[in-house]
């Protein structure tokens, strides 16, 4: 009887590793069908709410915040100039200033601009959420 166990469970294993191993075809992800109606990984994108707030606050307030920084300026961007048509350059009274193209990311830039950043718009306490967080009776005073 013990006998009949071991063959039937060999036997059965075996069916089932040979029958996975046969039906794996050899196809990059994104083009397995099989795979495509389970879960379509190329399906139109949605972005969240995060994402957009977090977009916006970059567009709206971070970088005119950090572009108007001097030190930013000379260090990290470079000052767009617009042509006219003959060519000759355009002088506008408010310089807009891009990041430089030919340079890499470092972290001593994003602390640079951050610290930038907290200058332009210094942190108040009474109105931040460190207040609030330390007013709790488990965490704070």
């Amino acid at each position: 009887m013990k006998q009949l166990i071991i063959i039937s469970n060999t036997l059965l294993l075996a069916f089932v590793l040979s029958s996975c191993a046969s039906s794996s075809s050899k196809v990059a992800p994104s083009q397995n069908s099989a795979l495509n109606s389970i879960s379509n990984s190329n399906a139109g994108k949605k972005e969240g709410a995060m994402q957009k707030s977090l977009d916006s606050w970059l567009k709206e307030d971070w970088e005119p915040t950090i572009s108007k920084d001097k030190k930013i300026q000379k260090k990290y961007m470079q000052e767009k100039k617009g042509r006219t048509a003959e060519g000759s350059v355009k002088q506008t009274q408010e310089s807009h200033f891009v990041d430089k193209e030919d340079r890499n990311f470092t972290l001593q830039e994003y602390v640079d601009k951050a610290s930038a950043y907290m200058r332009a718009k210094p942190n108040d306490y009474n109105s931040s959420h460190v207040k609030q967080v330390e007013s709790l009776p488990v965490i704070g005073k």
